[in-house]
């Protein structure tokens, strides 16, 4: 038994995760874990849990510029970490698929195992001014 418990919550559409790791999936894999390299991405992801959102209902959430939210949603568009419906004029953005969230919350987890201290917004934003 490996040492970690993996949740597969879809096993017939997953190899066991003790499978061997090769050079062409470890490349596709690091490729993955750079989509997740900037703090905009990984908020723009975790806005999108709540479900379909616009461009300009991300800038506005995240109070970040909508040219700026529309490059980062591209990158994750081509990345499959993000899907796009458009209705007329406008593009709803989701998440691409039900293994997303996990990713994101394994992320969170990780963090707070390690214990890092958790700041408020607040001082997240004296930190992000100085």
């Amino acid at each position: 038994m490996h040492m970690y418990a993996w949740r597969v919550t879809h096993p017939q559409e997953h190899r066991d995760p003790d499978h061997p790791l090769d050079q062409d999936e470890a490349g596709e894999l690091a490729d993955i874990a750079a989509l997740l390299a900037t703090a905009s991405r990984v908020r723009l992801l975790f806005a999108l849990l709540d479900g379909e959102r616009t461009v300009d209902e991300l800038a506005r959430h995240l109070g970040m510029e909508q040219p700026a939210v529309s490059h980062q949603l591209r990158v994750l568009r081509q990345g499959r970490l993000v899907r796009v419906r458009r209705a007329g004029r406008h593009a709803h953005y989701r998440l691409f698929d039900h293994h997303v969230p996990d990713l994101l919350a394994a992320l969170r987890h990780h963090r707070e195992h390690l214990g890092l201290p958790i700041s408020s917004p607040a001082e997240h934003r004296e930190t992000t001014a100085s």
